[in-house]
């Protein structure tokens, strides 16, 4: 297991991932940290909990709208992609709740 440290919002953080998942994870770093920035553009600075949690809000948010979408198609049967998504939003849910629950702060 890769052992790396991201930076969001000018803190360094020690995640563990999968061997050859450097560059995925280092992506959801900026995810995350771009998220930040859009809530800082706001006008609102926070603590930093405040922002992770916001960060974090925002994009569940996007999730629920993705997963709400994916059920909107799939009732009105919409091509065969469809089904392909609700694992995938699954896997997706899961490896992000097993980086969260890796994060350690240095």
């Amino acid at each position: 297991m890769a052992q790396m440290t991201i930076r969001i919002n000018g803190y360094a953080y020690t995640v563990g991932c999968e061997d050859g998942q450097e560059s995925h994870l280092l992506a959801m770093a900026e995810a995350v940290e771009k998220r930040i920035d859009s809530i800082k553009a706001l006008g609102g600075q926070s603590g930093e909990s405040r922002l992770l949690v916001l960060a974090a809000l925002l994009m569940a948010d996007e999730l629920h709208d993705q997963a709400i979408e994916l059920e909107r198609l799939q009732a009105a049967g919409a091509g065969a992609g469809g089904s392909e998504k609700r694992p995938r939003l699954a896997r997706l849910a899961e490896r992000a709740e097993e980086i969260a629950s890796g994060l350690e702060q240095p």
